[in-house]
């Protein structure tokens, strides 16, 4: 993986790190070179454009767009079209970071042939890298069917979102046993990372000393090989559900409403547009 390179601009504005494209083998190696991982989300071009430019390593289009785009309380509506939807428009607007697709719920749960079938769509169709999962042991025969067809397969483990009326809402999971034996059998089956979410901080770090694959923590603490969030929630643009692990980097959504305020209030008192914006004959 080549090393970011920045370039501070006279004013101090941030120039976006110049990288060459991340592949699943850098990703992988990462771990070994003790290298942070970032990951983001996005569902369209222009969001994963910015993110692109900015450096992040990899873009994952997940099934969180039913709640942050489709304003549903969960992530199980979301089809498989959609996700290829998504990962079309994300597809177009990357350059250098790692993109990755969510199977949606019931798109890999049925057997290793509809896993395999729906991932060679994310790929073929929606233009991912890479394909995401949930669920550790019993993931197992969809993660190897995947990978016989050379479809890099991340994993997930500890809070599950399709899993939520199984686990009675979005809560912490403390398992320990079962989440090293999922762990262990996602990496065994051949995932090049793996997602752990909500899981005390602990935890997370016996998982990751247990694995040789790269753990991204999402509510897991700081002892992971990287980090994923929501953009959507680091933004501050959408707050309908506010995890406490959520740290925000930004406010985009008051300045959003700020700025369409603005715009209503100049419109409404005749000063937009003004000369400066209209042709003249």
């Amino acid at each position: 993986m080549a090393a970011p390179v920045t370039s501070p601009q006279a004013n101090g504005a941030y120039t976006a790190p110049k990288t060459r494209r991340m592949t699943v083998p850098d990703f992988l190696a990462a771990k070994g070179r003790a290298t942070r991982l970032t990951v983001l989300t996005a569902y369209d071009y222009t969001l994963a454009r910015i993110l692109d430019d900015a450096g992040v390593d990899a873009i994952l289009v997940g099934d969180s767009l039913g709640m942050v785009m489709q304003g549903e309380p969960h992530s199980l509506k979301v089809t498989l079209e959609e996700m290829i939807y998504h990962t079309r428009l994300v597809a177009r607007g990357i350059r250098n970071s790692l993109l990755i697709a969510d199977l949606p719920f019931m798109s890999y749960q049925v057997s290793p042939q509809q896993a395999l079938e729906n991932s060679g769509r994310l790929v073929k169709e929606g233009g991912a890298h890479a394909v995401k999962l949930e669920g550790g042991v019993r993931s197992v025969p969809a993660i190897e069917a995947i990978l016989r067809a050379d479809i890099p397969v991340m994993g997930h483990v500890g809070l599950t979102p399709q899993s939520v009326h199984r686990l009675g809402g979005f809560r912490v999971q403390r398992d320990g046993p079962r989440l090293l034996d999922d762990a262990i059998a996602i990496e065994q089956a051949g995932a090049f990372a793996l997602v752990v979410e909500c899981v005390p901080a602990d935890l997370a770090e016996q998982i990751r000393s247990a694995v040789k694959i790269p753990t991204i923590g999402i509510g897991a603490g700081a002892g992971c090989d990287g980090q994923v969030l929501v953009t959507h929630d680091m933004l501050g643009l959408f707050n309908d559900l506010r995890p406490r692990f959520v740290k925000q980097f930004g406010n985009i959504g008051s300045a959003i409403t700020d700025a369409v305020a603005h715009y209503c209030r100049e419109v409404r008192e005749g000063r937009f547009p003004g000369p400066e914006h209209s042709f003249r004959g």
